[in-house]
């Protein structure tokens, strides 16, 4: 049991550590782009997975394989000449890129059954893991790209609502975000949201498999 749980450990740490560091990554470079400088400045324009690590969100993503969150970039909305157009954009550029990420890894796991015997000749120590860790690449971006659409602070898809909302109604809707980690722990601990978010993920992954895993 406990090798099967080392295993399980050591594949999903590659796929994991590129999808967060990618996602927020693109949050900063999209602010960046948009005139703020803060997520430069603060070294958060990195590839270091440990410059974005949140413990909590990580330790979700290895215990669900498919949902977690890392440190938010800090955004200053005061650089932007339309502050609620720019911060929807900057918050759709994380979901946008592990959705991307999950497009390449389809296609290279795609390419494996089409290589034949190419690839399946490589030792089974190389060629088992290797499929594993794309097949679970695939699940793990799609996975957070829908989760992290969800219109609950502090997730993107909060953002997106809020600024998409005409002022009154983002104005109510901001009066949650103070317990907006507390709804969202519960609902993941009652099965609400996998319940919610799962068939679509289902459905996503297997066009972009063109059929299924």
């Amino acid at each position: 049991m406990f090798e099967g749980y080392l295993l399980r450990i050591l594949l999903l740490a590659p796929p994991i550590l590129l999808a967060i560091t990618a996602h927020e990554c693109a949050h900063g470079w999209v602010a960046s782009r948009f005139g703020d400088p803060t997520a430069r400045m603060l070294g958060r324009l990195t590839l270091n997975p440990i410059k974005h690590l949140d413990p909590i969100g990580t330790l979700a993503l290895f215990i669900t394989g498919m949902f977690g969150w890392a440190k938010p970039v800090p955004i200053n909305a005061r650089y932007f000449k339309d502050p609620a157009k720019s911060l929807v954009w900057v918050s759709l550029a994380g979901p946008a890129t592990n959705l991307f990420l999950a497009a390449v890894f389809a296609l290279i796991y795609r390419l494996f059954f089409i290589s034949g015997g190419l690839i399946t000749a490589l030792p089974p120590g190389i060629y088992t893991p290797l499929v594993s860790m794309v097949e679970l690449s695939i699940w793990l971006n799609v996975g957070l790209a829908v989760f992290n659409l969800i219109p609950i602070p502090p997730l993107d898809g909060s953002q997106v609502l809020q600024n998409l909302l005409p002022a009154q109604q983002a104005i109510a809707f901001s009066r949650i975000e103070p317990y907006g980690f507390i709804i969202l722990i519960m609902l993941l601990m009652s099965g609400i949201i996998g319940a919610v978010i799962s068939p679509l993920i289902i459905f996503i992954v297997k066009v972009l498999l063109g059929g299924g895993i």
